[in-house]
């Protein structure tokens, strides 16, 4: 690789810092033992890290859990997978359901799991649609209805009845989206012999336990479960030759390996795969847990070692951190959908050596080798793939430093190792931003919309050249000292001196000001005549510390404080501004109005129909209906009243009937349409429940008065008694609607002469009235 320019290496590492992706790749090592999960380990639903494992499900019932690897791996290589699961602790007369791992669409969008409960987040489940753009399941069934064709599945045992149940059963079904698909390819149950099931001795159950069982994780002990699932490329055809064998302990100390499945899987794989895992309980309930994820290419012999190149003369600047990215399209790297995952860096070429260990351990870059101190300068790889930085010591200034590194794919195969020389050159003095006029370098101004700044870049050396940066991107043109800047964003400017070291300048960020929201829906209005209306009472934060407020219409203008003594109405216009600005916001429109006449409130009432409101009048009883007439401004468009007995009324003039005695203070609340309140109180007495008028006498043969009969008013209930002089009961009613004495006893009419009465009765608050007295009979 030739010289290059350090400005383009820089442009090219910050475009790509934000997007690469690390050390992500295979094999895909997952332990879920750890506080946090690699960054493509995606789980969600009822899953959770505890307790150094995948918690899918709890032992509780309706559970549903999902995760999945969302890195995607080229079906051409094939895959292999282990991992250990923990199936224990339920409660119910059953174990339910259990767990699925799964393969499905790598290049698909979305993910949605299936339908949990018996499908177990793979197979559709009556209208719930099954696992998106799914290619393989493989259900470890607990409680029998993954291998059954119920709930919408399609196919399962042939032995075995759609309303009957599979327990204790491996089950392979196929591709399938939304609500079609997911066939039944082949089951195996555990617990049983014959063509479904193992030879005899062989069983084993899903499950290691049920109620009051705990995880087992040693391999010797009865219960432990490791899956091996490997899916080769099938040469005969397309898809793969599946094999899944298990290890299972059924007896202490002697756990053994058991083959379920061996044997073709014809359905022709999408181009990229990626894995995952569901767990589900439903009635019944069960722990479902998994850890030490291993995800490989089982293909291993037909992937190639990549191969570096040697990069040659890159620049360098002394005293500061210098950036560089190895770009994919740079090296060779041989394997479908590869790319660099990491970089190691070594001192000589002698000094590369393969990594050791496990699988996951191999196919990783060692943190030892991903930094390198020396003399020169201290080498380190970034965590974005192909990016490094070199930070050169000033000693070596016109010197140069040679290390080699590898690359590592995707795939875990590294490169034999190649060289990297860099220059080390001067770096220049420190650069400024400077805005136009200003002395000092600022790190923040705000701009009017529309406006413009002149920004400058200087600094206490001679630069060759610039280049100004928006937002960390290279601003193509923009090679010059100075620039004028009308949009918002983070500026930066590098100067370069004669070896192409640039000065990095501060941040300047350009932004628009952020103004107060104002917003007026009503009118604002004072009712008060002769009285200025206070407006910044209504504009949120009014703050002149930091802004000025213009308040304007054809006839006047406020400005800030003045703002708070508006005295005449109409239309006006708000607008605002920063302190240090020229520019005011677009006008809010604001409308004032102020009261130039005080409105007047004034109501009367009497009891309908009559002229009596008072005492003097007649009196008011407490089953009278009273007439209230509002006699207030016109201007007045709502009514409140309040009848002081609790009940209120938003009629103009309401009736309103009290139904008790008292002393009530009536509220009349005028409005006019501008809100504007003005309110007055009357006092109504009820001092009356009832009135009796008792007539001196009557004339039985006259015109009229020709029954005895007192009138009353105010009372529910009544009794008349008349007697003679003698004592003797002539005469009794009790009906409120009797017509009285009519002065004959058994038929025939009595003498004229004076007669008693005595009249009894209870008003209609409870009151009692009596009365009694004699009367005279005229004939």
């Amino acid at each position: 690789m030739k010289r290059k320019n350090l400005v383009g290496v820089l442009f090219f590492w910050l475009m790509l810092m934000s997007s690469a992706s690390g050390q992500i790749g295979f094999p895909y090592c997952e332990t879920f033992q750890t506080p946090n999960t690699l960054s493509e380990t995606i789980f969600g639903g009822d899953a959770r890290l505890t307790e150094g494992v995948l918690r899918l499900t709890s032992n509780q019932l309706n559970q549903r859990g999902y995760v999945y690897i969302n890195v995607p791996f080229p079906s051409t290589y094939g895959l292999k997978v282990e991992f250990e699961y923990f199936s224990y602790g339920g409660v119910g007369q059953f174990l339910a359901d259990g767990l699925t791992v799964f393969l499905f669409d790598g290049d698909s969008p979305n993910f949605s799991p299936g339908g949990f409960g018996g499908s177990l987040g793979y197979a559709q489940r009556d209208g719930e649609p099954g696992l998106s753009n799914a290619y393989l399941g493989i259900g470890f069934d607990e409680f029998g209805n993954f291998g059954v064709a119920n709930e919408g599945k399609v196919g399962g045992f042939p032995s075995i009845a759609p309303d009957s149940r599979a327990p204790d059963a491996i089950v392979l079904r196929g591709p399938g989206n939304g609500t079609s698909g997911y066939p039944f390819v082949v089951g195996r149950r555990t617990m049983e012999t014959g063509n479904d099931g193992f030879n005899p001795g062989a069983q084993f159950p899903i499950s290691s336990g049920g109620a009051g069982t705990s995880r087992v994780t040693d391999p010797n002990q009865i219960g432990y479960r490791k899956v091996f699932l490997e899916l080769q490329p099938n040469d005969d055809g397309p898809g793969y030759f599946l094999t899944l064998r298990m290890m299972v302990t059924t007896q202490l100390n002697q756990p053994r390996v058991v083959t379920i499945f061996d044997r073709p899987y014809y359905f022709p794989a999408p181009k990229n795969l990626k894995i995952g895992f569901t767990g589900s309980t439903g009635g019944f309930s069960n722990f479902h847990e998994i850890r030490n994820l291993i995800v490989e290419v089982s293909n291993d012999e037909a992937l190639r070692t990549p191969e570096g190149i040697n990069i040659e003369d890159f620049t360098s600047c002394a005293g500061r951190e210098n950036q560089f990215f190895i770009k994919d399209a740079d090296v060779s790297l041989p394997n479908e959908n590869s790319t660099i995952r990491c970089l190691q860096f070594f001192r000589t070429k002698e000094d590369i050596t393969k990594n050791e260990g496990d699988i996951c351990t191999q196919a990783r870059c060692l943190e030892q080798n991903r930094f390198l101190v020396l003399p020169e300068g201290v080498f380190r790889a970034s965590d974005n793939a192909g990016g490094f930085t070199f930070t050169p010591n000033e000693e070596f200034i016109g010197q140069k430093v040679e290390v080699f590194y590898t690359i590592t794919d995707n795939y875990g195969k590294t490169s034999d190792g190649n060289s990297i020389t860099l220059d080390i050159f001067e770096s220049p003095e420190p650069i400024g931003i400077f805005v136009d006029g200003s002395t000092d370098s600022e790190e923040q101004v705000e701009l009017c919309p529309g406006g413009s700044i002149l920004l400058q870049g200087k600094g206490e050396e001679e630069y060759v050249s610039y280049q100004w940066l928006k937002d960390g991107q290279e601003l193509e043109g923009q090679v010059s000292d100075s620039f004028i800047v009308s949009e918002e964003g983070e500026y930066e400017v590098l100067g370069f001196n004669l070896k192409g070291c640039p000065a990095f300048s501060q941040k300047l960020v350009v932004s628009f000001p952020e103004l107060p929201e104002l917003s007026f829906s009503d009118p604002l209005v004072g009712c008060e005549p002769g009285q200025s209306l206070d407006v910044t009472s209504y504009i949120p934060g009014f703050d002149t510390e930091n802004f000025d407020y213009l308040l304007s219409s054809e006839r006047r203008s406020y400005l800030n404080e003045e703002i708070s003594q508006v005295n005449l109405s109409g239309l006006y216009d708000l607008q605002v501004k920063p302190k240090d600005l020229d520019c005011y916001s677009e006008p809010i429109p604001v409308e004032v109005f102020i009261q130039e006449q005080e409105l007047s409130v004034d109501f009367d009432f009497v009891v309908e129909g009559t002229d009596i409101k008072d005492e003097t009048t007649g009196g008011v009883f407490p089953d009278d209906p009273i007439a209230f007439t509002d006699l207030s401004d016109p201007r007045a468009v709502e009514w409140s009243w309040d009848f002081g007995d609790g009940n209120t009324s938003s009629e103009k003039n309401p009736i309103h009937v009290f139904g008790k005695k008292g002393v009530f203070e009536v509220i009349l609340i005028i409005s006019d349409r501008w809100g504007c309140e003005e309110q007055m109180t009357k006092t109504v007495e009820i001092t009356r429940s009832y009135r009796v008028m008792i007539p001196t006498g009557f004339t039985p043969n006259g015109t009229q008065n020709q029954t005895f009969l007192p009138k009353w008013k105010g009372l529910v209930s009544i009794e008349l008694l008349v007697f003679n002089t003698w004592g003797e009961l002539l005469f009794s009613a009790t009906d409120l609607d009797t017509e009285g004495w009519d002065g004959t006893l058994e038929g025939k009419l009595l003498d004229a002469g004076v007669y008693v009465y005595k009249f009894s009765g209870i008003a209609t608050d409870g009151e009692r009235a009596s009365e009694s007295g004699k009367f005279r009979l005229i004939r």
